[in-house]
């Protein structure tokens, strides 16, 4: 659906509609929060409460002239965001990841979190690398992102590969949660959304 149909708030974020590529996407961008990583920080959808159904977005990620030297173009979405914006279940990209010869960092190609406590940080300083996996992806290139969510389910595909590229069995905010769905960004990165569909089973 054409991104110009929904309307948004922008929270610790700045967002507007732009033209990009001769088509009109959301460009968002943290506006507090700076240097903090996975944080509250997108732009939330109004008027859409959500907990089964499929999220499915185009995104394109580019870095900002002051992004620090760890910036990797943190782009994607959060969902089951509460009223508050205090807690949110999140997967988000990194581009600058995709394609590097490192496996380490290729292997951190995508990210699940749970805000508030259990950020990436959180589970790579206990060694946890179920959250965490490898994606063919790039700055400044639209890439893909659907979310098939049922219960404490999340299944994630990029770049419409048959193959998820990520599956989380266990929600951290469980089964029954229900929120707003966001348009997610983090440090460094200027963000733009295009082609949001929002699919709800309930």
């Amino acid at each position: 659906m054409n991104i110009e149909l929904f309307e948004f708030t922008s929270v610790h974020t700045t967002s507007k509609l732009v033209e990009l590529e001769n088509e009109s996407a959301l460009q968002v961008i943290k506006s507090e929060k700076i240097m903090e990583f996975d944080e509250n920080t997108y732009s939330k959808v109004e008027n859409r409460s959500f907990h089964n159904g499929v999220i499915e977005v185009k995104v394109l990620s580019k870095l900002l002239p002051d992004a620090p030297d760890f910036a990797r173009g943190f782009i994607g979405i959060a969902f089951r965001i509460s009223e508050d914006d205090s807690s949110f279940e999140s997967f988000y990209v990194r581009p600058t990841n995709g394609r590097v010869s490192d496996p380490v960092r290729k292997n951190r190609g995508v990210q699940y979190f749970s805000y508030p406590k259990y950020t990436f940080d959180y589970f790579r300083n206990r060694g946890i690398t179920d959250f965490e996996g490898p994606a063919d992806i790039g700055l400044d290139e639209w890439i893909t992102i659907k979310a098939v969510i049922k219960d404490q389910k999340a299944v994630f595909y990029v770049n419409n590969e048959d193959v998820p590229t990520l599956i989380v069995d266990n929600l951290i905010l469980g089964a029954k949660t229900r929120g707003s769905i966001g348009l997610f960004v983090d440090i460094g990165t200027q963000g733009f959304f295009k082609d949001l569909e929002i699919t709800s089973y309930d």
